[in-house]
């Protein structure tokens, strides 16, 4: 077995071990959490430090490079990644779909997610919001990193809980949206946008 083929093999056991372990209890709030407004009043809150801690010049650089970072990575892992790649969601890879737990979405229907998965746009942007974010309060708020990984890593759990996404797309898109996080803080920091 070659290495590319033990990493699929973990991918597909780690998926099915997750998506596995499923409840009433767990669909219904895993269904939640995956959405995409699960984070906001969190978000809001961190917004709310922010303005109470920096002139609203500042606080609008801020959360334009918020929005630019969710943005970027959105767009990456579409363009760059999903349509480049064409990896199917587990919810749509034929040899295992039948052996998933699906969630029933609004309209009766198994929530599958879209064709392509890799990389998970929902992991991309979050950890892309997430450690941008944090990059802006951690001065002030060095514990807050906790709570924040905390969010972002129940997210993407949701993801592959609910069988949209394998444990691989959901790390990578994390790592790329790590990555786009840094560049636009060290943007930020070389054009002195922010202080």
């Amino acid at each position: 077995m070659t290495f590319l083929e033990r990493i699929e093999s973990f991918d597909h056991q780690l998926l099915m071990l997750v998506n596995g372990a499923n409840s009433p209890f767990l669909d219904d709030f895993m269904w939640i959490v995956s959405s995409k407004l699960f984070g906001m009043p969190f978000y809001l809150i961190f917004l709310y430090i922010l303005f109470k801690n920096k002139p609203i010049k500042q606080l609008l650089i801020c959360v334009l490079l918020l929005i630019v970072a969710v943005g970027l990575a959105d767009l990456t892992a579409k363009y760059c990644f999903k349509e480049v790649f064409e990896r199917y969601r587990p919810s749509h890879n034929l040899a295992i779909k039948d052996q998933l737990h699906f969630v029933l979405n609004a309209n009766g229907l198994p929530y599958i997610g879209g064709k392509f998965g890799f990389v998970s746009s929902h992991a991309c942007n979050m950890f892309a919001l997430t450690f941008l974010f944090y990059r802006f309060i951690k001065e002030k708020y060095p514990k807050a990193i906790w709570l924040l990984l905390f969010l972002v890593l129940l997210i993407i759990y949701s993801r592959v809980y609910l069988g949209v996404h394998y444990p691989s797309d959901v790390i990578a898109g994390g790592v790329i949206g790590v990555f786009i996080a840094q560049f636009l803080y060290y943007l930020s920091l070389e054009f002195k946008w922010v202080k």
